[in-house]
């Protein structure tokens, strides 16, 4: 028995732009799922802290300092990796690079400034449960902040050492994406973690 053929997609490009790329989609899949963990430490904190009889249990707030520095940093982000973004739809290897380095060197320091944030917690993960969910969600967010910085990095330098097709383009436009969700993931962890202790008490 002969095969027959339905359609011929020989004429396709082999990668486009967000919904015209297959990793888009895979992109926006493993998106929905971590949102899904989110909530749900959210949703554990907010259930810890209705339970108590006071938030903290036994602890000051966290500082503010390094958490606001944080949000300040990862929101200013937001301007760059949109112009690595829009230098690689645009297939402009320059601006490409130029950027990427930019939006690397960023999501370095972000690391670095998670780095003092978690001695300013002022709590550690296994003081109580206060100090357990603080603890999760900042290590659940660091890991997406790991992430992100060695995607970027690792893409970075593959723009300097290879050479680059639409295919890698389209892979800027999907890192610049990702980072866009965990930055605006912070910001409900970044409200609980450092003012809600402060409301509640």
């Amino acid at each position: 028995m002969k095969a027959r053929v339905v359609g011929d997609l020989s004429i396709l490009p082999p990668a486009g732009f967000r919904s015209y790329g297959l990793w888009f989609w895979a992109g926006l899949g493993f998106m929905s799922i971590e949102t899904a963990g989110f909530a749900l430490a959210i949703g554990a904190y907010l259930y810890l802290m209705s339970s108590a009889p006071q938030w903290p249990l036994d602890s000051p707030s966290p500082d503010l300092l390094w958490g606001t520095l944080q949000t300040v940093l990862l929101l200013a982000s937001l301007w760059p990796a949109l112009a690595f973004s829009r230098a690689g739809r645009r297939c402009d290897l320059a601006a490409t690079r130029r950027w990427g380095v930019i939006v690397a060197a960023l999501n370095a320091l972000a690391l670095v400034i998670r780095g003092f944030e978690f001695p300013h917690l002022n709590t550690r993960w296994d003081f109580d449960v206060y100090g357990s969910i603080v603890w999760a969600l900042m290590l659940l967010h660091t890991a997406h902040l790991i992430t992100d910085f060695i995607d970027t990095a690792m893409l970075v330098v593959f723009l300097f050492t290879h050479s680059v097709d639409v295919e890698r383009f389209s892979d800027v436009d999907d890192d610049c994406i990702y980072w866009a969700f965990v930055v605006l993931s912070w910001l409900p962890i970044y409200l609980l973690i450092y003012w809600a202790p402060r409301l509640a008490s």
